[in-house]
C-alpha cells in the first residue's frame, strides 16, 4: 500500500507543476498580450480563450495535490473532540462519497471531451480544439480519485487499528 501512495503522490506532484507551468503561461501571455497592445497596437489574437484555457487545465491538474495537502476546506472542530475511531469512521464515509462523486465527474467530464472531439466543438477566434483542455480536466478529477482512495485506505487501517 506504501508503493501506491507513493505513486499517488509523485503523480500529483507531477500534476501540480503543469498546473504551476499553466498559470505561469497565464502571467506571462496577459502581460506580453498588454505590453504588445500599449507598444504596438496589435494584442495577441486569441489571449482571452488561452487564458480560459490554461485556467481550466490548472484548476483540473492542482486538484489532486490540494486533496494530498488536506487543502481542501474541512470542519475539523467537533472531528477533534471524537473518538480515534469515531473519527477514522467519519473519513471512511465522507471518503466514499467523496470517490463516487469525484469518480462520476471525472466519467461524465471523460464523456464529456469525447462528445467535443467527435463533433469538432473548436473555439471562436483561434479555432483551438476544446477537447484536449476538457480531457486534461477529467485526468486531473481522476488524479483526485486516486488521492482519495489512498485515503479512504488510510482510513479503514485508522478503524481497525483502533478497535
Amino acid at each position: 500500500m506504501k508503493k501506491f501512495s507513493g505513486l499517488v503522490a509523485g503523480l500529483s506532484r507531477l500534476l501540480d507543476r503543469i498546473a504551476a507551468l499553466c498559470i505561469v503561461s497565464v502571467m506571462v501571455l496577459v502581460v506580453a498580450n498588454i505590453l504588445l497592445r500599449a507598444l504596438l497596437g496589435r494584442p495577441i489574437l486569441g489571449t482571452y480563450e488561452y487564458v480560459g484555457f490554461l485556467t481550466a487545465a490548472m484548476i483540473g491538474l492542482a486538484l489532486a495535490s490540494c486533496a494530498l495537502q488536506n487543502g481542501h476546506i474541512a470542519v475539523s472542530f467537533v472531528m477533534e473532540k471524537l473518538p480515534a475511531r469515531i473519527q477514522a469512521c467519519v473519513d471512511i464515509i465522507i471518503n466514499v462519497f467523496a470517490l463516487c462523486f469525484w469518480g462520476l465527474a471525472a466519467w461524465y467530464t471523460g464523456k464529456y471531451a469525447n462528445g467535443m472531439t467527435v463533433s469538432g466543438v473548436v473555439s471562436p477566434t483561434t479555432q483551438t480544439p476544446f477537447y484536449p483542455f476538457v480531457y486534461l480536466v477529467s485526468f486531473g478529477l481522476l488524479a483526485l480519485c486516486l488521492v482519495l482512495l489512498a485515503g479512504l485506505v488510510e482510513s479503514i487501517k485508522r478503524a481497525a487499528i483502533n478497535k
